[in-house]
């Protein structure tokens, strides 16, 4: 104290109070654990259980389940938050992986998503890390997922990562305009542009409602990609486009510069949707183009891989014909008949050949274009290489046309010519034939048998027998003859036609010292014999007259004739037997 003195509290003496010694002597009566948890069991109130429910419709047990999930649920969450708050994660993670082992929790994200925030939180990121992936793996849909996963790999630096995970990832455009973004944020200019590229190939149908800025990045990506291996897919796309828009005459006019622009090898799934699409905007006449070019495309697809099928020619221009389209049936002409064939052997010419038939025969008959027959002839004789083989139809063929057109004096040079360079039967025989038509009788070629037995014809039709007869007496006095057999056959026939069987005999005589075959003897002999014959005339004024006249013995009649006499001989002599017994 600041005075020296002492308080009363200070000089008090302090006396220790009495406490009371707790007995610490055994109770006489012992009570065990057992006793205690028996009593607590006895003495416990009788358990409250909800009453018994009869569930009777599909709503009820709707009900149900969800009560019983949200407790479930609600239990779960609780014992995880508590196992986290006790830094017990050991065992917070047992009880996630029990709750994802459950299939109904394991389809939920929000499960996913508390577990990895779990790991995350407390910094074990492989834990975090591998569970991402089990998610993302599990629940590819969930873009939510997706980010969180990126979020995280980019918070922990690892760009390489998140990069890895974008593109492990299948998003919608939204994923791809994140990614977009994402490069940019890094400055990955290129990385960015590629992923662009990408984007409109995967999603080229993205809906921001501009439709003129639409259209014209349509018409700037088919320009700029006009060489492209996907052009067809451009314009499909453009045309789509077109079509949600409800222009539908741009639509048509889109397709339809698609395919005259793109190869036919390229453009069979853009045919295909033009094909679906006039079906379902296009009037019957369209429908009926758009399968007409269908067809026009697989012909186009088989004469490019072979352009000597000419079956496949004659088919795509029956197809062409049947739609009238002069300028492409003239052009499917042209490039057929351009492709010539591979060697100078008339083989490979034969159907070849019937290409420049049938172009002729068009525009003669359909185009009724003249000029444009006449040149097609003129191009085919030029392009046959008489000097190895010739096709005596279209020799004919030319000169008929010539004659019809009353150029007598062309079909008569080409003829002619024809003669000249390709001297076939068939060329003679139809010559004549015209000249016969012509009535101009006064050229034939004298070792030409059918020709010299035509000439007789004709003289004969013309009751100019003698004439006949000199014509083919001329001709089987030529020291050499294509086909004499039919000559001498045609002359044979002329004279019994005639009814001079005495000029028959000879001839046949003279036919034998040419040759001595059989069925010449044969036929020889079966020429009929020359009897003179007397009749009686009788006369109404007088005594009966007889008179000679010439009569024939064919040699079936000689042979009835023998016949008769045998059965007249027989006859006698069975007679005579029976006369004698």
């Amino acid at each position: 104290m600041a005075s020296g003195y002492l308080t009363r509290k200070e000089t008090e003496v302090k006396v220790a109070m009495a406490r009371r010694v707790k007995n610490k002597t055994p109770a006489p009566i012992q009570i065990t654990a057992e006793q205690i948890l028996r009593e607590a069991r006895e003495r416990q109130e009788a358990e409250i259980r909800p009453p018994n429910q009869k569930i009777t419709d599909q709503t009820e047990v709707t009900d149900y389940l969800l009560r019983n999930r949200k407790e479930f649920e609600s239990l779960i969450s609780r014992v995880g938050w508590n196992k986290k708050s006790q830094k017990d994660l050991k065992r917070a993670r047992s009880i996630w992986e029990r709750a994802l082992g459950i299939d109904a929790l394991n389809r939920d994200h929000t499960i996913w998503l508390k577990y990895a925030h779990m790991e995350m939180k407390n910094k074990f990121v492989n834990h975090a890390r591998n569970l991402w992936d089990r998610a993302v793996i599990r629940l590819p849909r969930v873009d939510q997922l997706w980010y969180k996963y990126i979020h995280m790999e980019e918070m922990l630096g690892n760009v390489a990562g998140a990069r890895g995970i974008f593109e492990r990832w299948m998003p919608d455009q939204q994923g791809w305009l994140s990614y977009i973004k994402f490069e940019l944020w890094y400055n990955e200019i290129e990385r960015a542009r590629e992923i662009f590229e990408r984007l409109v190939q995967c999603h080229p149908k993205m809906k921001n409602g501009e439709i003129g800025r639409a259209r014209r990045c349509y018409e700037r990506a088919v320009d700029k990609l006009a060489d492209d291996d996907e052009e067809a897919e451009q314009f499909v796309a453009f045309a789509e486009f077109e079509d949600k828009c409800r222009e539908t005459d741009r639509a048509r006019c889109i397709y339809k510069f698609a395919l005259d622009h793109i190869p036919k090898g390229r453009a069979e799934d853009l045919y295909n949707k033009f094909v679906a699409f006039e079906k379902q905007y296009g009037d019957r006449e369209g429908i009926e183009d758009t399968i007409v070019g269908k067809r026009r495309f697989q012909y186009e697809d088989q004469v490019k891989k072979n352009p000597r099928n000419y079956d496949t020619w004659f088919d795509y221009i029956r197809l062409e014909e049947s739609v009238g389209n002069k300028e492409r049936i003239r052009e499917v002409y042209e490039r057929a008949i351009a492709n010539v064939p591979p060697a100078e052997e008339k083989r490979y010419w034969q159907r070849y050949i019937y290409l420049w038939i049938n172009y002729a025969l068009y525009e003669e008959l359909d185009a009724q274009d003249m000029k444009r027959t006449r040149h097609v002839y003129r191009e085919c004789l030029k392009l046959i290489p008489h000097h190895k083989f010739s096709f005596a139809k279209i020799w004919l063929l030319a000169a008929q046309f010539e004659i019809r057109q009353l150029r007598l004096k062309e079909a008569r040079l080409l003829l002619g010519e024809a003669i000249g360079r390709a001297p076939k039967d068939k060329i003679f025989k139809k010559y004549i034939e015209i000249e016969l038509h012509l009535g101009n009788i006064d050229q034939w070629s004298p070792e030409n048998c059918y020709a010299c037995s035509k000439f007789a014809e004709l003289e004969r039709s013309l009751y100019e027998t003698e004439r006949a007869r000199a014509v083919l007496e001329l001709a089987i006095d030529q020291p050499a003859l294509d086909i004499p057999e039919l000559l001498w056959k045609a002359y044979i026939d002329f004279e019994i036609s005639e009814g001079e069987f005495e000029r028959t005999r000879a001839l046949y005589e003279r036919l034998l010292n040419h040759t001595k075959h059989l069925n010449m003897e044969n036929t020889f002999g079966e020429l009929p014999n020359k009897l003179k014959k007397r009749r009686q005339i009788d006369m109404e004024d007088g005594p009966a007259v007889y008179e000679e006249y010439i009569d024939y013995l064919f040699p079936e009649e000689m042979q009835a004739n023998n016949l008769n006499i045998l059965a007249s001989a027989y006859k006698w002599k069975k007679q005579r037997v029976a006369s004698k017994d």
